[in-house]
């Protein structure tokens, strides 16, 4: 919950959420330290203000915060992916006014400045901030006499002085959603309806049911014949629209889903031809992905394969600020997962000893320990303002444009034909490959002429091993190596490292010490919004997710505004299906929800959205129609065995089916390592690989994890039929006990085995023979 949601300020009427449960206050006594709540149900509860604010389960309910915005309260907050493009254009445009005013330039940014900017009127250099302010009204007040009907379409007639301080106030507080009127997302309180419409709707409801499909029309003809016959002509049924909209949220539709708003583009400004000179740490980052020249074996299987090497490199310090290992091409998530790294500091490992620890002046290496909750590494951590990427589709979608909002920073792609934007990262990449990558084994050389005769047989590093030496070699080497031709411009003639700038620039400007809290990692997830099914949860890629945190909201509409009106957010990682995430409304903690097909008892083997996928159309092609996820466990399991034996896998699965079944388990894994700590009671991977062993007559044993693999998914699936076994069967009641005479007969000397009585003895003959046991032993 943001600093502002949580401020205190008891006076009737405000809510709190006590254990769960919502309670107003109904007299409040500072004097006397005395406060006097009121529930749902029971009788008022008199309590003492200190143990009321020190009560850990205690926090204010959003819903009568008066600090957030109206938007907000008690419902979700409020964002850009709310608003109607129409919309998003008034806001990106009193931006621009904003921009104008506290800069003098429509961008913000000199260095993109339009021919005539800046305006006399708006010199920050001959102005202060009160005139821009009033010259901005000025200018508005003219366009609103000169053209009206425009002004009001723009959304700009009605702004004054006071409105032009209330937007930069927003702005700085909530970002550019700040800008956004309140009554564009205003509470969706729903239709009318009167109770003779209400049951005309149920009525259809059930017949509709029983017919064949019916469109929309169909339906409201039904309707209107219902009133008429039942209630008579004069009882008013509302139009096509509101019926459409009331039988949608009500019953659901039988169209698709929604789609979401088409992200706006981020506009590209013209080359100026002028050169930036980067002065401060984290002002530019350059971000770049590459193959990694080195072959190394995947966890899974230990065969060698090629993963993907994702650098962010701080251009004033040339400080490796954050990597990533994956063995697939980076996603929009891995590319959010590394902006997250480079706002937290980087973690000590147990065989790194002093020299690797924090020793920056000005700030103590136990007062960042203090703030992150372990052992600092010495590697410089800081927000991001402007990182450089290239023109990859992956930089550019919409839910990057969703993470740089959230993390406050600006992702622009690099000039065309430009190659110097880029150019330290490029270098970083050499400058790692002759220095660390061809010292290793199974390093594959610049040019397939100078590779060796077999560097897949080389690999002996698995992806952890390789993690840790980068990050060993990173902290160790490169944050202390000697700077040849990329010394700072106070000090050409100087010998400067990474550290020894971040060091320097930390004496010159100081340094924020923000760590951001473990919640940032649900904000940069792709977010989904779908309404809460009472019974099954939510659906989210065809997946049900259900947990007891949507309880309270089952059956219900999240009430809010905009184009998701009345749908709940719900945060899921792609690389790993098995969870998604949901904030409450109420105290804005997250929960995690299961998948409803994830077994109760053992570990469930790793999957992704291709397999689920393969699993759909698997059932297709079978003709099956599962009702449940439970029901495609089974399938999916399979597809995810391979379809073949146990024993045959390590001889019959294909190099591609066993890389992706490698790729799988490594990015669960790197899903559960981002989580923050105690966010999910399972884990749909193994929490580590275990790296390959050398020492070995041949250099070199790689432990093949294929059959565990297996043995979870057999596992899995037994238990899940166990459990529907458990719950078809009832319990059988015990057997009464055996009379007298049927234990003398159960323990007599002259009694025939059982045995006798084979498959062919006929029944009467075997009636007749316990007859007559009976009569000896009498």
């Amino acid at each position: 919950m943001s600093d502002e949601a949580s401020t205190w300020v008891l006076e009737p009427g405000t809510e709190l959420i006590i254990d769960g449960e919502v309670w107003r206050v109904e007299t409040c006594l500072p004097h006397l330290g005395r406060v006097t709540l009121i529930g749902d149900v029971g009788a008022p509860w008199k309590v003492q203000l200190s143990e009321l604010i020190h009560r850990p389960g205690c926090r204010p309910s959003t819903r009568t915060c008066k600090d957030l915005p109206a938007a907000s309260r008690g419902r979700q907050p409020k964002s850009m992916t709310d608003l109607q493009p129409t919309q998003q254009e008034h806001v990106m445009r009193r931006l621009q006014h904003i921009r104008e005013v506290e800069t003098g330039y429509r961008s913000g940014d000199p260095d993109a400045a339009l021919p005539h900017e800046p305006l006399p009127q708006y010199d920050p250099e001959t102005t202060t901030l009160t005139q821009r302010r009033k010259a901005k009204e000025a200018e508005l007040r003219m366009a609103r006499a000169i053209d009206p009907a425009l002004a009001k379409s723009l959304a700009l007639h009605r702004v004054s002085l006071r409105t032009l301080v209330r937007w930069d106030t927003a702005r700085r507080r909530l970002g550019p959603i700040g800008l956004s009127d309140d009554r564009w997302l205003r509470e969706a309180t729903g239709h009318r309806i009167t109770p003779e419409v209400r049951e005309a709707l149920f009525a259809v409801r059930d017949e509709s049911l029983r017919r064949a499909k019916l469109t929309a029309r169909d339906r409201e003809r039904l309707i209107h014949q219902y009133v008429r016959e039942t209630f008579g002509e004069k009882t008013k049924v509302p139009s096509y629209d509101v019926l459409r909209r009331v039988w949608r949220d009500w019953f659901g539709s039988n169209g698709g889903r929604q789609r979401y708003a088409r992200s706006a583009a981020m506009a590209q400004k013209n080359a100026t031809g002028r050169h930036v000179v980067v002065h401060r740490p984290g002002q530019v980052v350059a971000l770049d992905t590459t193959v990694l020249p080195v072959k190394i074996l995947e966890g899974v299987f230990g065969d060698p394969v090629s993963v993907h090497l994702t650098l962010a490199l701080d251009v004033y310090t040339h400080s490796i600020v954050a990597f990533r290992l994956s063995l697939v091409s980076d996603a929009s998530i891995d590319v959010a997962m590394v902006l997250r790294d480079m706002t937290m500091p980087l973690p000590m490992r147990p065989d790194w000893g002093e020299d690797m620890q924090w020793a920056y002046p000005g700030i103590p290496g136990t007062l960042v320990a203090d703030f992150a909750g372990y052992e600092v590494a010495g590697l410089p951590f800081f927000a991001p303002e402007t990182v450089t990427t290239d023109h990859g589709s992956v930089y550019r979608n919409h839910h990057l444009v969703e993470v740089q909002r959230v993390l406050g920073t600006n992702i622009k792609p690099s000039r065309v034909l430009r190659p110097t934007d880029k150019k330290a990262v490029e270098r970083a990449f050499g400058a790692i490959q002759s220095l660390l990558f061809a010292l290793l084994l199974g390093y594959q050389g610049v040019d397939t002429a100078d590779r060796g005769v077999d560097p897949e047989a080389d690999a002996c590093l698995t992806v952890a091993e390789m993690e840790h030496i980068i990050a060993t070699w990173i902290v160790g080497i490169w944050q202390n190596r000697r700077f040849d031709s990329y010394a700072p411009s106070w000090d050409p003639g100087g010998d400067h490292s990474p550290n020894s700038l971040f060091a320097a620039s930390m004496t010159q400007s100081g340094f924020a010490l923000r760590i951001p809290s473990p919640e940032l990692y649900y904000q940069l997830l792709p977010s989904h919004q779908v309404m809460i099914h009472g019974k099954r949860g939510v659906k989210i890629k065809n997946l049900w997710y259900d947990g007891e945190a949507l309880d309270p909201y089952r059956g219900k509409l999240s009430r809010r505004g905009g184009k998701a009106k009345n749908r709940y957010v719900i945060r899921r990682d792609p690389r790993d299906p098995c969870f998604v995430f949901f904030q409450d409304p109420l105290t804005h903690d997250w929960h995690t929800l299961r998948w409803v097909g994830l077994p109760e008892e053992g570990q469930f083997p790793a999957f992704s959205d291709a397999r689920v996928r393969e699993a759909m159309r698997e059932l297709r092609k079978r003709g099956l129609a599962p009702k449940s996820d439970s029901e495609l466990l089974p399938v999916l399991l399979e597809v995810i065995g391979g379809k073949i034996p146990v024993d045959q896998w390590p001889t019959q699965l294909t190099k591609k089916q066993r890389t992706e079944h490698a790729r799988e388990v490594t990015q669960a894994a790197a899903a559960a390592a981002d989580r923050p700590a105690g966010a999910t009671v399972a884990q749909s991977a193994p929490a580590s690989i275990p790296a390959a062993r050398t020492g070995s007559d041949d250099g070199k044993v790689v432990p093949l994890r294929w059959r565990e693999r297996a043995e979870q998914g057999q596992d899995a699936v037994t238990n899940e039929r166990r459990r529907r076994r458990e719950i078809a069967v009832p319990e059988r009641p015990a057997p009464p006990p055996q009379d007298l005479s049927a234990r003398l007969r159960a323990t007599s000397l002259l009694a025939l085995p059982d045995d006798d009585f084979d498959d062919g003895t006929d029944a009467t003959a075997a009636a007749a023979a316990a007859a007559a046991q009976e009569e000896v032993s009498q």
